[in-house]
């Protein structure tokens, strides 16, 4: 009999390569807007596609642990249609392991980087909120990356990365050349929507920086980068090509 994990562990049948932590923001309620907002799922599923077709299984952590939400306008049902294109979050979304891992996420405290290959941080609205300055994340994020494992983060889980330390206490991307999400995209979700989305911009925050180059592509355009086993993607078209890069560098 196929044990409950192994449902969606073992793609295709598959023998496992190795374990990847991807790790989703808890609900949070926006203090510039009031909604209720958590993840992108694409920037969970996409990358959630790719590791399983490449081999990996894939564990969820979160903030809080428990259940997570997807952004209202990410999710492909949404009466918006924002993201009704986005067939392959649709697909999970019928899969009932793939429900049950939403509502029941490991706390991003309760993880060992040693039962993991490589970590990937999912973006959305609530990290501008949950993400900066958790001391926690930010230990996990640098345990990974100084062991030389992939490290990878998506969109506005890039903010994290604004004060990220290693155990000298030099930023994780001094010397690093990476992106998140852009200015330019920032200025089309607040026209779409009639007000100032963000408390912050990333992309201002990291100009900021000295020693380190942040670099955008094309608005919503797929771009990532590796710099060393760091590897960063800008938005939510970007994911699948960020956890390509995280797969190439488990493969080496």
């Amino acid at each position: 009999m196929i044990k409950e994990e192994q449902k969606y562990v073992h793609a295709h049948g598959m023998p496992m390569k190795g374990k990847i932590l991807i790790v989703a923001s808890s609900p949070a309620v926006s203090e510039q807007t009031g909604w209720p907002i958590g993840f992108w799922a694409a920037e969970l599923t996409h990358p959630l596609h790719v590791f399983q077709e490449a081999g990996y299984e894939v564990a969820l952590a979160s903030t809080e642990g428990g259940e997570v939400v997807m952004d209202g306008y990410s999710n492909p049902t949404d009466e918006s249609g924002y993201s009704a294109h986005d067939v392959i979050s649709l697909g999970y979304m019928q899969q009932d392991w793939f429900n049950d891992l939403l509502k029941n996420t490991k706390k991003l405290t309760e993880v060992n980087t040693d039962d993991y290959d490589a970590i990937f941080l999912v973006g959305g609205q609530a990290p501008m909120y949950t993400f900066r300055g958790n001391e926690d994340l930010e230990k996990l994020f640098a345990n990974f990356y100084e062991a030389g494992k992939p490290s990878a983060s998506v969109c506005h889980s890039t903010t994290l990365l604004l004060e990220a330390k290693d155990s000298k206490g030099e930023l994780i991307v001094k010397g690093k050349t990476w992106t998140g999400f852009a200015n330019a995209e920032e200025d089309f979700a607040d026209e779409a929507v009639g007000m100032k989305i963000q408390p912050y911009r990333i992309q201002e925050e990291a100009e900021k920086l000295e020693g380190t180059t942040f670099k955008v592509g094309a608005p919503f355009a797929s771009y990532a980068i590796t710099d060393g086993n760091l590897v960063t993607g800008q938005q939510q078209n970007s994911g699948a090509a960020a956890a390509e890069m995280v797969v190439e560098l488990l493969t080496k």
